[in-house]
């Protein structure tokens, strides 16, 4: 009987050695899978840190900040900085969660406390170089040598390479953040605002109401056509059919010249640019703008309008080109002169060699004809030749226009033009703008 009762201790012992390492072996796996989990939560909420609100975006056709996350609002509306490293003495964008105080005398961003994530110096690591297809621009910029021959020059103005090196570096960051999955093939669309001086081999985007009508003499002027830029008329350049656009080319034409010509764009505050539009087009006599865009905006916006008004199209307000400006269903069409600057010419499809500045025209218009060889004497006029008595919108005067409407309608304003705001380096100009 004892014998019995102890065979059987025995036995319950074997069982539970037998059935130990299997109980062992499920709590092993289940830790092992606990650590494997804990660790991928951790490498998501490193990576969500990092990559911050709106990082990867779509694009559209015309996109505004208005199509962009609305995570950059809700999260203090702070994008981060885009380079790894600053490039003076150009200023990139920096997006704080204070509000920026915009003084008229003050355009561009500053760079202060530029912060930088580890996935964007990543991403600025992985970049493809810049490669410069025009030998002309690639050498002022990279070589040394080329630089001091360049600025021995007597004509050149004290625009350093390495603004205009910084500019097309900020572009390209903001391009691969914001508009990395449009298409890449470039259409006639994409360069129909392009003309061509093929003498000197420069492309020029036309950006109405940032030096477009100037710099159109000087492309005559350049291509023979004139003999200087001030004898030539307002009506000669716009409708006289002297400059070819780019858009006028076959395939394999358009493609030379993108590849090997130098391309120019200019650009001017968006807000501001808005305001000249608006001052030249409606407060002016001009009987084509009045009559398709102003009687459908006065149709739609006025209340109780005059039959004068109604017939005439004349006496549009700021705060009704505003309206119209915003409106989803507009009751006509945009138009070329407050348009997107970046929707005009497209700097994500087109690599440009120079991205000048309005506010800044006279010295770098003169470091682009250096640049392409144009003779010293030829320089970019500066006349105002439509409604020449007009005082000059300036970002007081544009101020002063925007006080007319409410401060909803600024920020959407300011909205409509984000994308230019952001790729040309605009501060705000409105301190309550977010």
């Amino acid at each position: 009987m004892l014998w019995m009762k102890w065979k059987m201790v025995v036995d319950s012992l074997r069982g539970r050695r037998r059935r130990m390492p299997c109980s062992l072996w499920f709590l092993l796996l289940f830790a092992a899978g606990g650590l494997v989990l804990f660790i991928h939560q951790r490498d998501l909420s490193e990576m969500v840190q990092q990559q911050g609100p709106g990082v990867k975006l779509g694009s559209t056709p015309r996109q505004s900040r208005e199509t962009l996350s609305t995570q950059d609002r809700e999260r203090g509306k702070s994008a981060e900085g885009i380079l790894s490293s600053p490039i003076p003495p150009m200023q990139f964008p920096h997006f704080e969660e204070s509000r920026q105080t915009a003084t008229p005398g003050s355009r561009e961003q500053d760079i202060g406390s530029l912060h930088v994530s580890k996935r964007q110096r990543k991403l600025l690591k992985t970049s493809p170089p810049i490669n410069h297809k025009n030998s002309n621009v690639s050498s002022s910029s990279s070589s040394p040598s080329s630089s001091s021959s360049v600025s021995s020059s007597s004509a050149l103005s004290s625009f350093s390479p390495s603004i205009l090196e910084a500019r097309r570096q900020l572009m390209k960051e903001i391009c691969a953040k914001y508009k990395s999955s449009i298409s890449r093939t470039i259409t006639r669309h994409h360069v129909k605002h392009l003309y061509v001086e093929d003498k000197y081999k420069l492309l020029y985007c036309q950006v109405p109401k940032a030096g477009c009508s100037n710099w159109k003499r000087t492309l005559m002027v350049l291509a023979g056509q004139a003999p200087n830029a001030q004898s030539i008329k307002h009506d000669t350049v716009h409708y006289g059919h002297h400059l070819k656009t780019l858009d006028s080319f076959d395939r394999q034409g358009i493609m030379h010249r993108l590849e090997t010509y130098t391309k120019v764009m200019f650009v001017r505050e968006p807000m501001e640019r808005m305001v000249s539009a608006y001052r030249d087009k409606f407060e002016n006599p001009n009987n084509y703008y009045h009559s398709l865009f102003g009687k459908p905006i006065i149709s739609k916006y006025r209340v109780n309008p005059s039959w004068v008004a109604l017939k005439t199209g004349s006496g549009v307000t700021f705060k009704e080109f505003v309206q119209y400006l915003l409106d989803v269903h507009r009751p006509v069409g945009m138009d070329i002169h407050w348009e997107q600057a970046n929707q005009l010419c497209n700097p994500c499809l087109i690599d440009y060699d120079f991205i000048g500045k309005f506010e800044n025209m006279d010295e770098e218009s003169n470091f682009v004809l250096r640049l392409t060889g144009a003779p010293p004497n030829i320089t970019l006029p500066s006349f105002k030749d439509r409604n020449p008595t007009d005082t000059r919108t300036s970002m007081q005067i544009t101020q002063k226009y925007f006080s007319q409407v409410s401060m909803l309608e600024r920020q959407r304003v300011y909205d409509f033009y984000y994308m230019d705001y952001l790729m040309f380096n605009y501060s705000k100009p409105f301190k309550d703008l977010y």
